[in-house]
């Protein structure tokens, strides 16, 4: 599975955005998917998880409110919805993608099969 998330962009405090993680391979409907970032001189941290199917997802409680993960296995597609962001969300946002939802909803990702190039999200207060 190959992933590249992109969306990022520039948007004022309260502001929303919408990031997407495009993805390819035939067996993408097997995997789970998350969403992690990593801001400046942070490490990566833990966004939102979504099971293979969508029926179940996970958030970190910063963001448990404002952002909505969903996917659509047709399109293989992963999309990450941001609203009320604040200068606190400002950083790099990856897409990860793996068969177990332990791996892709732990704090680090680590072990995660696999990662896509990440897009940056900046918000000004």
């Amino acid at each position: 599975v190959q992933l590249q998330a992109f969306g990022g962009g520039l948007v004022q405090a309260g502001g929303s955005l919408r990031l997407s993680c495009a993805a390819s391979g035939r067996t993408f409907s097997s995997y789970c998917m998350g969403w992690f970032r990593q801001a400046p001189g942070k490490e990566r941290e833990f966004v939102a998880a979504i099971s293979w199917s969508g029926g179940s997802t996970y958030y970190a409680d910063s963001v448990e409110g404002r952002f909505t993960i969903s996917r659509d296995n047709a399109k293989k597609m992963v999309y990450l919805q941001m609203n009320d962001l604040k200068p606190e969300d400002t950083a790099v946002y990856y897409c990860g993608a793996d068969f177990e939802m332990t791996v892709v909803a732990n704090p680090r990702g680590a072990g995660m099969d696999y990662w896509g190039k990440g897009t940056l999200v900046t918000v000004s207060s």
